[in-house]
């Protein structure tokens, strides 16, 4: 019997699992590699940051996939780079030889340069920033509340909230927030919610690219009538942790900026071996493979697939799903002797977009779930597509359940009862 090859997927995050699940079906060796212990679902890291959901409901033990897959082994570490030379992986602890390699590692938020923008917003990528803003919005309104405070411009610098970015975290977390108010206004009893306000940023002329412009439009108009203030065309120069400063000289004084303004990939991928764009996304060829290699693949938002498209793929879960499966293939073809030239080609098959806007309110162009057929669609019919889809990718029973249970509890009464403040209070 032929000697196993050895696999070696970077990052657990859909792309990784879904490779590591097809790829545990075969004669391979694998090991998972991530720096956190669980595979997160990054489409409701929202609904932690604004009490919704709790922590386990979005994040599931990596080992759990594969506790019946003696063939796969996870290694909690954090990738630093590859030599491909060698062909071994280089972690914080040690090296890992490979046959292949797939880099999976995800995204980070994208600041642009701005490091003091870096230093004082928020973002949204990890769980762990998910559960730091959450402590944060509560302890806004804490503070807010204080009987002895009697600087009014301060008070008000608490009571402004602003999220920069018009795609689908921001408008997820921009109406999120406000029902997160709707909550707070009935326990606050002496503050003036007149003073509260939720501030939406977007630099481009529309908000949600992805989808048609009736629907974008259909997007701030619910938006603005709960209450937010969106603003197009509007981008942000500076912020210092309390006066947020736009291009064109306005500012915003302000303690709370949520960034959602983009994604780059994570710093050790310029330590791969191949080219990288100006996001640093590593650059693939037809077939995945990182540009120059044999047997280094790279699948989802680390990697800049561009061929047959006019920019690279979007940053979302069924472009690194469907890309693992193509990896999956060409690996195996690959360990039964063809060459690299051979390989299939990866043909993305577009899903369409879905975006939630409030309870009962979501947009969505695409496919409808179990039937396929194409529809575009808002409000509450939009709303239940979007349950289903997001219910049918968590992973867990537990999950699936408690999930369902909490956003049917939410849709009806209202409640946010993870509101939770575990740091301590300035």
């Amino acid at each position: 019997m032929a000697e196993q090859k050895h696999v070696v997927i970077v990052g657990a995050g859909f792309g990784g699992v879904c490779l590591a699940k097809e790829l545990a079906k075969e004669n391979v060796r694998i090991t998972l590699v991530d720096r956190h212990n669980y595979h997160l679902f990054q489409p409701l890291l929202y609904q932690v940051a604004t009490a919704v959901l709790a922590v386990p409901e979005i994040a599931y033990p990596t080992r759990a996939f594969f506790k019946h897959n003696k063939n796969v082994e996870f290694q909690l570490a954090s990738a630093e780079g590859v030599d491909q030379e060698r062909k071994v992986l280089l972690t914080n602890h040690g090296e890992i030889a490979y046959d292949y390699l797939v880099l999976a590692a995800g995204a980070t938020t994208n600041f642009f340069g701005n490091e003091s923008v870096a230093q004082n917003s928020y973002p949204m990528k990890s769980l762990q920033e998910a559960i730091a803003l959450r402590s944060h919005l509560v302890h806004e309104f804490e503070r807010a509340a204080r009987v002895n405070e009697t600087d009014d411009d301060e008070r008000q610098r608490h009571l402004n909230f602003v999220i920069v970015g018009g795609g689908a975290t921001g408008i997820e977390l921009a109406g999120a927030i406000i029902e997160l108010i709707d909550v707070f206004k009935k326990e606050y009893h002496s503050l003036d919610f007149s003073r509260v306000h939720v501030i939406l940023l977007e630099a481009m002329g529309s908000v949600l690219p992805m989808v048609p412009p009736d629907l974008q439009q259909k997007t701030i108009d619910v938006l603005r009538k709960k209450g937010v203030d969106v603003r197009l065309n509007t981008a942000v120069t500076d912020y210092d942790g309390s006066t947020l400063s736009l291009k064109g000289g306005d500012v915003i004084p302000t303690k709370t900026v949520i960034w959602a303004a983009g994604v780059r990939a994570q710093d050790f991928i310029k330590d791969c071996g191949g080219e990288v764009d100006r996001a640093g996304r590593i650059i693939v060829e037809e077939n995945l493979l990182v540009r120059g290699s044999d047997c280094v693949f790279a699948i989802g938002d680390c990697a800049n697939f561009q061929h047959g498209t006019e920019r690279p793929l979007p940053t979302v879960a069924p472009v690194a799903t469907q890309e693992a499966l193509q990896v999956g293939r060409n690996i195996m073809a690959l360990i039964h002797g063809k060459k690299p030239e051979e390989l299939g080609r990866f043909v993305y098959q577009d899903l369409g977009a879905m975006a939630t806007i409030a309870r009962g309110e979501a947009v969505m162009n695409g496919p409808i779930p179990v039937i396929g057929i194409n529809m575009k669609a808002s409000g509450f019919i939009a709303w239940t597509a979007w349950m289903f889809v997001h219910l049918m990718r968590l992973a867990g029973k537990y999950a699936n359940f408690t999930v369902m249970m909490k956003w049917i509890w939410n849709y009806i009464l209202g409640k946010r009862l993870a509101r939770i403040i575990l740091t301590k209070m300035e």
